[in-house]
């Protein structure tokens, strides 16, 4: 559909199709609504997005982790950022009383990109003050800042600066974290296991080089772990860190 094309949906309503989300391919279009309110339709008529492997649509509830709060316009995720799946709120519990502290951080992930393998397309993140403290003090200790998912990745490392410090920060972020510009704010991550061609895996290999992500997959490979699934998630941190050779066989 060209620029300026109409979608026309019920009661009325029409999208108007503007332009490419991104340069990189045109999969995904801005458009304008005119007639309506997009989210009352959505509510009346969309579905979450179901992966392919899965037997049928699962409610809404289900693709809300532990770590999901309200926006104030009903806005946010199009998909889940599904790294967090497997916290509970007594998981939280149990690491905060060995010690582990969080910093959260906002992304509303969109659409995965894993199909065409283009890169990520521009999304919207926050980054508090009180977070920023708290990661900024942890880098200046002995700590380690662990990210939840490429999506709390790509937020933290939109909001550090040239100089390593994380500040607040929020709005758009185009950034694409990998190998070349590396990662400055976080030191490793859980995130699930992702296809040969997925841009997230350039983000692994930023963070933890591309010795400790092999050891990784290889491992996913020998065990026949299921790639992409609803929860799956793996600890990636870098071969020179001293838990390294232990996590590649015991973490999965």
């Amino acid at each position: 559909m060209p620029a300026g094309g109409e979608v026309r949906l019920p009661g009325g309503v029409r999208l108007v199709v503007e332009a490419p989300v991104s340069r990189e391919g045109t999969r995904l279009w801005w458009a304008r609504v005119a007639g309506g309110d997009v989210r009352e339709l959505m509510r009346a008529y969309g579905r979450p997005i179901r992966y392919a492997y899965t037997e049928r649509d699962q409610p809404l509830s289900a693709y809300q982790t532990v770590f999901a709060l309200p926006t104030a316009d009903g806005a946010g995720s199009a998909e889940m950022p599904s790294a967090a799946r497997p916290f509970t709120a007594r998981l939280v519990a149990e690491l905060v009383s060995r010690g582990v502290g969080f910093a959260p951080v906002t992304l509303h992930t969109g659409v995965a990109s894993a199909e065409a393998h283009e890169p990520p397309y521009p999304e919207r993140f926050s980054v508090p003050e009180a977070s920023a403290r708290l990661i900024n003090a942890v880098r200046a200790g002995e700590g380690r800042v662990i990210a939840v998912g490429t999506t709390a990745v790509r937020a933290v490392e939109s909001a550090v600066g040239a100089d390593g410090v994380v500040r607040a920060r929020e709005g758009w972020t185009d950034l694409v974290v990998g190998p070349e510009r590396g990662g400055r704010a976080v030191d490793g991550l859980l995130t699930g296991l992702h296809e040969p061609q997925a841009s997230h895996l350039l983000m692994l290999e930023a963070l933890a080089g591309r010795p400790a992500v092999g050891l990784a997959y290889e491992e996913a490979l020998r065990g026949r772990y299921l790639w992409h699934e609803f929860g799956d998630v793996h600890l990636i941190l870098p071969v020179e860190d001293p838990h390294t050779v232990h996590c590649s066989s015991n973490c999965l």
